[in-house]
């Protein structure tokens, strides 16, 4: 059997072999020679509590030191001696510590709730109350060395796995559907982002996960939003966007967890922590870097107007070719026609008409060829313009509707009650005034 205590693993044997002292031949209990707990216990000689909680002590006590890194949570002084916890930095544990007044001394003294440190501790198991606690010999800062030390090491073994590898990254779509945003709540971050790309594209959707951006919270809230936004259908390209700040906030954007949850997303990622100096790891495991969130709107989607331009001069460029082909033909005919042994072709035509006929009739086959494929091309650039024109999204069925100002109304609380609004059609315009915004059924 193995007993947990305080998230310490004690393996206590309780029951002995058949055969061996303590039990006869067939497995049964003999009675207990000598004090209690000198022998093994049984359903009918069991082990007093007392003598169970000395035998949990006596391992607990053989235990030596140890280092440990965490953040702390609870700092509270009684009787000169600190009572505290201390959290795991990425994982769901946290543990009891105790600072003697005589150790309290020799530690640092702006040490408070919140720190993230490194304590040498001891285990210690208090019979009377059945507890195990830590008891402190050292606590410390984790320093700025200690935390680029580990970030240099953390980044030597990405690299040497290639997660860093530009063959691996993997190319943006060219116009997403429906994006994937990890950011803070209310944050600047996702007003940026959701402003540029719609502004670029109004159809673009998203699906927005909420997750700490600063603190200890990041790396396990980052991965789950990573793999959940990956784990999406629908979602084309994941941004993970934060506004920028000190190395220390972003150094949850470092964490290995983050950066292999980054590395298996089957999803184009895309880094848009918003710092140029001390860049996060994030930045090279992820398929694309952007330098702020703004950056990354606007290189996830692409701007209606430029497509809008760049079909127009497609066009144009095609129309000319058509042109200039015909008319160099044109040309040719021409030169052919104006040669001194065509003054007086008749012979030729006499002689060889079929076969003037024939050639005639495939340059003419050969003309309406390339003429149907040019037809075909323009017809497909003008399908393309038509859809992407807001008089085809009129002429589907939508409206626009605008407030007094001018202004285009996007949520109720855009067109309070009894606001004259403004209603474009497909074919006309009327005017309407606000009754408020209906309830929502879903609410209830």
């Amino acid at each position: 059997m193995i007993l947990r205590a305080g998230g310490v693993g004690l393996a206590v044997a309780f029951d002995s072999a058949p055969g061996a002292p303590g039990s006869t031949a067939d497995g049964q209990a003999q009675a207990p020679a000598g004090p209690p707990g000198s022998a093994p216990p049984t359903l009918e000689n069991p082990w007093p509590v007392s003598v169970f909680s000395s035998k949990i002590k006596a391992y607990i006590d053989r235990l030596g030191t140890a280092w440990v890194e965490g953040e702390i949570t609870q700092w509270g002084v009684s009787g000169g001696n600190v009572y505290g916890k201390l959290r795991d930095l990425t994982d769901d544990a946290t543990v009891g510590f105790t600072v003697w007044s005589s150790v309290r001394g020799r530690l640092p003294d702006d040490l408070k709730q919140g720190d993230r440190v490194l304590a040498l501790v001891k285990p210690n198991y208090w019979l009377k109350a059945g507890s195990l606690s830590m008891q402190v010999f050292d606590m410390r800062h984790v320093g700025l060395g200690d935390m680029l030390e580990r970030l240099e090491r953390l980044r030597a073994q990405l690299a040497s796995e290639g997660l860093f590898d530009a063959s691996r990254k993997k190319p943006l779509p060219f116009l997403p559907g429906c994006i994937g945003l990890i950011t803070g709540k209310d944050s600047d971050a996702e007003k940026d982002v959701l402003r540029n790309a719609q502004l670029r594209w109004p159809s673009v959707s998203f699906r927005v996960v909420h997750a700490a951006v600063q603190g200890d919270r990041v790396p396990r809230e980052v991965s789950a939003a990573i793999a959940r936004l990956d784990a999406d259908p629908d979602v084309d390209v994941i941004i993970v966007a934060r506004g920028g700040g000190d190395f220390q906030n972003l150094m949850g954007f470092s964490d290995e967890s983050v950066l292999r949850a980054a590395a298996a997303c089957q999803t184009p990622l895309v880094s848009a922590i918003g710092h140029e100096a001390d860049r996060p790891l994030l930045d090279e495991v992820a398929d694309l870097r952007a330098s702020t969130p703004t950056d990354a709107a606007k290189r996830v989607v692409p701007d209606v107007a430029e497509e809008l331009n760049r079909v127009e001069q497609l066009r144009a460029r095609l129309s000319l070719r058509v042109t200039a082909f015909v008319r160099h033909e044109i040309d040719r005919v021409e030169q052919v026609r104006s040669r001194p042994a065509l003054a007086q072709a008749s012979w030729i035509v006499d002689s060889r008409a079929e076969d003037l006929t024939r050639y005639v009739a495939r340059g003419v086959e050969l003309l309406h060829r390339v003429l149907e494929r040019a037809g075909s091309s323009t017809t497909e650039l003008r399908g393309r313009l038509r859809a992407l024109s807001p008089q085809s999204t009129l002429d589907r069925g939508y409206a626009i509707v605008q407030a007094p100002d001018g202004g285009i109304v996007r949520r109720p609380v855009d067109a309070p009650v009894d606001s004259s609004l403004t209603i474009t059609l497909a074919e006309g315009t009327l005017t309407a005034r606000s009754e408020g915004e209906l309830p929502d059924p879903a609410r209830g």
